[in-house]
């Protein structure tokens, strides 16, 4: 029986900058995979390239040679259409700061990847407060970012970031900003949401208990991903 497709590879990744007339060099020929439902945490210190390696990951940027593969397809020589898109229904994105639109209430914040999608707003509606409830905030639901606390703006943005149903999650240090007992709580929250939905997602953290919590754990080591 063949082992199923990952829903996330990356074969080969090189990228690097240029810095002041000296090459950088993050990923060098960087391998990695990500199983349907897996939940991986990516710890290494601060500047080891965890962002560059998610941004790589979510297509946010384009490596420099190798290929990053999404649920079976090369997306070496695609299109930023084509890419954008990709990114748009199967990949969501968390970062250490929540990013919300501050105009907009927690629902509305919620609804507008859907709306972007084209969904109609009474179903983007009907979503966006089924995952508000989920992530225990659709009490707030009419609230703005400004009158939400941390803990609250990023369980919004974790809804957010899943409203178009992605196969992939990818998260920059989610619960950095938060203090310990906060941290805890919107984890909770997130792995919940993970395992529920059958979810698949690459973490980073600087938090060593909640890595300990996920299916295995990653680091990189001289622009390679290796296990932790």
């Amino acid at each position: 029986m063949m082992a199923p497709t990952p829903v996330l590879e990356l074969k080969a990744v090189e990228r690097r900058y240029d810095e002041g007339g000296r090459k950088l060099v993050i990923l060098d020929g960087a391998d990695f995979s990500l199983a349907r439902g897996e939940m991986v945490a990516l710890v290494a210190p601060s500047g080891a390239g965890k962002s560059t390696l998610l941004h790589t990951a979510g297509l946010l940027e384009r490596p420099d040679g190798g290929d990053v593969v999404v649920s079976g397809r090369s997306c070496s020589g695609l299109c930023d259409d084509e890419r954008t898109a990709i990114r748009r229904n199967e990949i969501g994105f968390v970062y250490q700061f929540h990013h919300l639109l501050p105009e907009f209430t927690a629902l509305e914040n919620v609804m507008m990847p859907q709306l972007v999608r084209g969904l109609d707003a009474a179903q983007a509606s009907q979503r966006a407060m089924q995952l508000l409830d989920y992530m225990k905030i659709g009490a707030r639901a009419e609230h703005r970012p400004s009158e939400l606390s941390g803990g609250e703006q990023q369980r919004v943005a974790i809804a957010r970031a899943v409203a178009n149903a992605p196969l992939i999650l990818l998260a920059d240090e989610p619960t950095g900003n938060l203090d310990p007992a906060t941290a805890s709580y919107v984890f909770d929250a997130l792995e919940a949401l993970v395992r529920q939905s059958g979810l698949s997602a690459l973490i980073a953290t600087h938090n060593h208990e909640l890595a300990a919590r996920m299916d295995r754990r990653v680091t990189l080591a001289e622009g390679k991903i290796v296990d932790f």
